[in-house]
């Protein structure tokens, strides 16, 4: 038996939320959408023109239609979502609220939103319909629309607990729901997998696919009063340096001090739609798009004759065939950040205590190694205890209600 002194098990504790784990179904044995998704390394059968040089720490290219992944990247890698998971949000309160539902938003309902929030500008006594917050949820990535959604559908505890049911439902089993935003909150994760699950169910639907194509609109900022908004999805909207993306649907963009850039695309060409998502890229705020461009490319074009390499599950609701039948979803014990060892089950007895705690150690040893300092975007706990805030790339409002330009830099 081995033995563990009090302070080598804080210390492994306190390694837990640097590290970001693989699947829970990785412990059964089962690998949602097929087995090559967990390996380490670019999976794909034609690699002619795909590109060389991307610097995301995962990626996932799929046809929407056939759900067929055609490349990827430590597809099911557990990270930090950003305002992505706002996919899963609409994917669970789209259809319950009435588009021409009006809603008065008081003091009270912007009060609990968190510091460096990305904000759309609601304004307390305002009216607003339920089609306006969620124009100000898809374009703007307005935190403060999703928390007055989430109080209309009865709070944001029971939001998050259905976010969390939803996840399930599409099998979407790396994601693990703290807020309905995507806010940094230690413990929220998904995986460019996940995110592209959200992505071609909320397609699916009419409004959702309405409002995260939309590059525009004139938003109420009181009285008779607008200001104009633009979609912060740089392929679609065509601001800052990018060329819009012929096609291009939407979807969702994120960005956070401790994610970094974040974003999940679709586009159509000759009746043809691809998904894509690209997590952190290592360096450029257009990077996540510009990567997101060259994967789309060589999809629509050498990739067109690849064979997938696995495939995107169908909710279990919609008579999918369960891919972990005895798993529920939940966390996985610490496991490589990127190395591709796939996940530890949580093992019994000293051994397995000693075989967590020694990956813990070789983690952030190899973390160190390869990746490049944290600076601005180090783990959220400890940067709390500072005081500091994570913040968003996301445009807030000025308080006229002309919105601020794009930051290119944490706030």
């Amino acid at each position: 038996m081995h033995a563990f002194s009090r302070r080598s098990l804080l210390s492994f504790t306190a390694l837990a939320p640097l590290t970001a784990a693989l699947p829970a179904a990785a412990a059964t044995g089962t690998v949602i959408g097929g087995a090559r998704l967990a390996r380490d390394g670019v999976q794909a059968t034609l690699t002619t023109g795909l590109p060389n040089k991307l610097t995301a720490r995962a990626w996932l290219l799929a046809d929407h239609d056939t759900g067929e992944v055609l490349a990827s990247y430590r597809a099911h890698q557990r990270l930090a979502p950003a305002s992505t998971l706002k996919m899963l949000f609409a994917d669970t309160l789209l259809g319950k609220l009435e588009r021409t539902e009006r809603y008065t938003v008081t003091d009270a309902d912007l009060a609990d939103i968190p510091s460096g929030s990305s904000l759309v500008g609601l304004k307390p006594g305002a009216t607003y319909t339920v089609e306006q917050l969620w124009q100000g949820v898809f374009l703007r990535s307005g935190n403060d629309a999703v928390h007055v959604l989430a109080l209309m559908n009865g709070g944001v505890a029971k939001s998050v607990a259905e976010m969390q049911a939803k996840a399930a439902d599409l099998q979407a089993l790396d994601t693990h729901v703290v807020s309905c935003d995507g806010y940094d909150h230690t413990g929220q994760l998904s995986s460019a997998y996940d995110l592209t699950l959200f992505a071609r169910h909320g397609l699916k639907d009419a409004d959702f696919r309405a409002y995260c194509s939309t590059k525009a609109v004139d938003f109420p900022a009181g009285g008779r009063k607008t200001f104009r908004i633009e979609n912060t999805d740089r392929l679609l909207s065509g601001t800052y340096g990018v060329t819009p993306y012929e096609g291009m649907i939407g979807v969702k963009n994120g960005y956070t001090s401790h994610a970094g850039n974040t974003f999940t695309g679709a586009a159509t060409r000759d009746g043809r739609t691809l998904l894509v998502t690209v997590l952190h890229p290592k360096s450029g705020n257009n990077a996540v798009y510009e990567e997101t461009a060259a994967l789309l490319d060589w999809g629509f074009g050498k990739g067109s004759s690849a064979a997938p390499v696995g495939k995107l599950v169908e909710p279990l609701s919609e008579g999918g065939a369960s891919a972990s039948p005895s798993a529920k979803p939940r966390e996985a014990a610490v496991a490589g950040e990127g190395d591709g060892s796939g996940g530890w089950g949580v093992t019994a007895g000293a051994g397995g205590a000693l075989a967590l705690l020694a990956s813990g150690a070789y983690v952030l040893r190899k973390r160190r190694a390869a990746d490049p300092p944290e600076g601005a975007r180090g783990p959220v706990h400890m940067r709390l205890r500072r005081g500091a805030r994570p913040a968003t790339t996301d445009p807030q409002p000025a308080t006229n209600g002309t919105p601020h330009p794009e930051p290119d830099t944490p706030q």
